[in-house]
């Protein structure tokens, strides 16, 4: 195992050479925790590794890593219509604020409480002082307003617009960043960093398909930086709902991902422009078959959220193989004899 590779780009085709010589699998694993800029890639590296060299994505833990989910929601389950009507551990919202404040760090989650908001401040200041020049300066000023904008707008399809009028504020003498150009730079640096993980839009199979939006839901990596950024605590948290509820749905996506991981999938969202329908998470499957999940913090928005996904399937011509909502504060798994809808915490969720 070789860590931080991109240090030493030349390891690359070493070991793509070395691979050359044996047929055994699985000799050697490369990690690093930022992408080489195209520029290096191609100076530095001269073999891409394909059909030697897989890559593969390692997000923060999940609630089910972390010890802290049951498992008992299988998506698998759902998706096969076998997930049995059963009680999940009980969850109070001050454990959830902490899951977010804490994040999926693996070096985080013994860390006692007080201090569990270091370890995300940390990576944040470290990105800002060391990693967000790859031969290219940027300013630490203005790439800290981007991120502390990200953090605002969390789970959210936020503009490229508003993502430089979020920058500008406060500023005397003009646009902080000058050009949409220049601000897609800076994004493209924290997605080289690993440490925004956008949600694309789900398109495919909607009866009035120009109405569908394609823009993606803008995440950070984890919502433990959202809170950093902010300056959010568990009581502040606690004091905010609407923060939480937005943070609660960032983190209940990033298990998602992770579970989809696991399985061959992918996560996206979906949108209509013109009815303002959305729905909250698009589990799609390598089989073309997909899952569609509506996250909530609290139950009692459940009722309204199961006639949003009644209305969301009625326009699809493929049918979902599942829906479901997902919640914060409960302690059941369920399926509505009515609608078919699972209800499941968050807490439970599994592959």
């Amino acid at each position: 195992m070789i860590d931080e590779w991109n240090l030493v780009p030349q390891v690359w085709d070493a070991v793509r050479h070395r691979c050359d010589l044996t047929s055994k699998k699985g000799n050697y694993i490369l990690t690093c925790s930022t992408r080489l800029p195209d520029k290096m890639q191609q100076e530095k590296i001269h073999h891409s590794g394909a059909g030697r060299i897989g890559t593969m994505r390692m997000r923060t833990m999940s609630l089910l890593e972390m010890g802290r989910s049951t498992g008992l929601a299988s998506i698998k389950e759902m998706r096969e219509g076998k997930l049995k009507n059963q009680i999940n551990r009980e969850v109070e919202l001050r454990e959830i604020a902490e899951c977010l404040v804490r994040g999926g760090w693996p070096s985080n989650q013994k860390t006692a409480v007080r201090n569990i908001g270091v370890v995300p401040r940390s990576y944040i200041e470290t990105i800002l002082e060391r990693d967000i020049n790859d031969g290219k300066k940027r300013n630490r000023e203005k790439m800290r307003r981007l991120l502390v904008s990200l953090a605002r707008n969390e789970s959210t399809i936020v503009s490229m617009k508003t993502l430089l009028d979020d920058m500008d504020d406060g500023v005397k003498n003009g646009r902080e960043i000058e050009s949409r150009k220049t601000l897609e730079d800076y994004l493209e640096a924290l997605g080289r960093l690993y440490l925004i993980d956008n949600q694309m839009a789900y398109t495919e199979n909607y009866r009035s398909r120009g109405r569908v939006g394609k823009a993606v839901k803008r995440h950070l990596a984890d919502p433990s930086l959202a809170c950093a950024l902010l300056g959010l605590t568990i009581e502040k948290l606690m004091g905010d709902l609407r923060t939480f509820g937005l943070l609660f749905e960032a983190m209940v996506e990033r298990d998602l991902r992770v579970y989809l991981d696991v399985m061959g999938g992918e996560l996206k969202h979906f949108r209509d422009n013109v009815t303002g329908l959305e729905v909250d998470a698009i589990l799609e499957f390598k089989d073309g078959g997909y899952g569609v999940a509506e996250i909530k913090l609290g139950m009692n928005k459940v009722e309204e959220t199961k006639k949003n996904l009644v209305r969301f399937a009625r326009n699809m011509e493929k049918q979902p193989d599942f829906m479901c909502v997902i919640v914060g504060k409960n302690d059941v798994i369920a399926r509505d004899p009515e609608t078919g809808i699972y209800i499941v915490p968050a807490f439970g969720l599994g592959v």
